[in-house]
């Protein structure tokens, strides 16, 4: 404007002028607010300025912080997707979003995530060393899943075995591996020992239909009809 003065152009600066200060405002409100961990409060704020700055990926990656915080990961996956397109060679994104769905239980949408980090930087070391679980784990679930395909059950109760020992740590996993487990032991006739393993299902997961269908499988060859 200095160099080329007029007055429709200024006042459209001092618009815009007068916004930028508005959501520098919110920037440092927001920050503060995530450093007090008060994520809802940030998120709200985060809101506000990602409705103008539609492609500021740090603030992307700041909101899925919060997000995460919240217990939220979906929307977080969203923003750190966003992050990922937006700023090049962002490995800590693919990074988190892999993580995140590992923790999810999605295992194989971890592995795809963590390849893309490692097609980055390959020598990335944690999206090697998530790489190197998420695939042995995959690789297990696989394995017991082609076993219950060709009616190896017992094959198929060993490998899931192995899944709870290879992840102890996320529970979703040993709770989806002992429903297996309960669905091989009902289709191989072991019934008490399906009934009691359901049953551990049940009690984690009350709706679980699949454990429902096989502790009732498991009930008719004991000749339970009520139960």
């Amino acid at each position: 404007l200095k160099s080329n003065p007029s007055n429709n152009e200024e006042k459209e600066a001092q618009t815009q002028l007068t916004k930028s200060d508005e959501l520098q405002r919110l920037h440092s409100q927001a920050l503060a607010a995530y450093q007090q961990e008060d994520y809802e409060a940030a998120i709200s704020l985060l809101d506000e300025i990602l409705a103008v700055c539609v492609w500021d990926a740090e603030l992307r990656e700041l909101r899925a912080e919060c997000y995460i915080k919240e217990g939220e990961p979906s929307k977080a996956i969203s923003d750190l997707k966003a992050a990922a397109k937006l700023k090049n060679d962002n490995t800590e994104a693919f990074y988190k979003i892999s993580r995140i769905y590992y923790q999810l239980g999605d295992h194989e949408l971890s592995l795809s995530e963590v390849r893309e980090c490692l097609k980055l930087d390959q020598d990335h070391k944690q999206c090697f060393s998530l790489y190197k679980q998420v695939k042995k784990l995959n690789k297990q679930i696989e394995s017991a899943e082609e076993f219950i395909r060709e009616g190896r059950y017992e094959d198929a109760i060993s490998k899931y075995d192995s899944v709870m020992k290879t992840e102890p740590e996320v529970p979703i996993y040993a709770t989806r591996a002992k429903e297996r487990i309960c669905h091989c032991l009902s289709k191989n006739q072991q019934a008490t020992d399906a009934i009691r393993v359901c049953t551990e299902v049940l009690q984690l997961e009350p709706t679980n239909v699949n454990a429902l269908k096989d502790r009732a499988e498991a009930y008719l060859l004991e000749d339970l009809y009520e139960e």
